[in-house]
């Protein structure tokens, strides 16, 4: 085999590694399938959304239906207000239920679509009307900690 051959199949060998490379790191950023075909836009306000972030998963059953576009802050109801596209081959009733839930214990944040029983499906920028928001760790430890300290024995 000639140096040129040796050469060309290294460089080739090297091309395919970094779109291997490439491929990986888009999929860890969920950049790969951001964007949907055809979506609708939904809103929905929380009191507290936790650590959720723009272009996490917006997941109905454990299937990916979505994406968060834009997370920004109501002034009129201080809460904050999380829009999200949804692929149109997903409808959901006029009474879904959006949770911001975790995947894990300490895993990444995401919104959950539980849907309910209504007949009428909602449409390109109506807001879901029920909301769960975030539960918060470090408030569940201090809650506990709190209750047990007022439990303690007087001595």
């Amino acid at each position: 085999m000639s140096r040129t051959t040796l050469d060309l199949w290294v460089g080739f060998f090297v091309v395919i590694g970094m779109a291997a490379l490439l491929f990986l790191s888009l999929k860890v950023g969920n950049l790969a399938s951001a964007n949907f075909s055809e979506s609708y836009v939904l809103k929905a306000q929380f009191d507290n959304i936790g650590g959720l972030k723009v272009r996490a998963p917006v997941k109905s059953a454990g299937v990916v239906v979505g994406r968060v576009t834009n997370i920004g802050f109501d002034t009129g109801s201080y809460r904050a207000e999380v829009t999200f596209v949804v692929d149109t081959r997903f409808q959901f009733p006029r009474d879904t239920i959006a949770t911001i839930l975790t995947s894990g214990l300490l895993g990444e944040q995401y919104l959950g679509l539980e849907p309910g029983g209504d007949v009428e499906m909602l449409k390109s920028g109506e807001a879901v009307q029920i909301t769960q928001s975030a539960v918060v760790l470090e408030k569940l430890i201090g809650q506990f900690l709190f209750n047990k300290a007022a439990e303690a024995p007087a001595n």
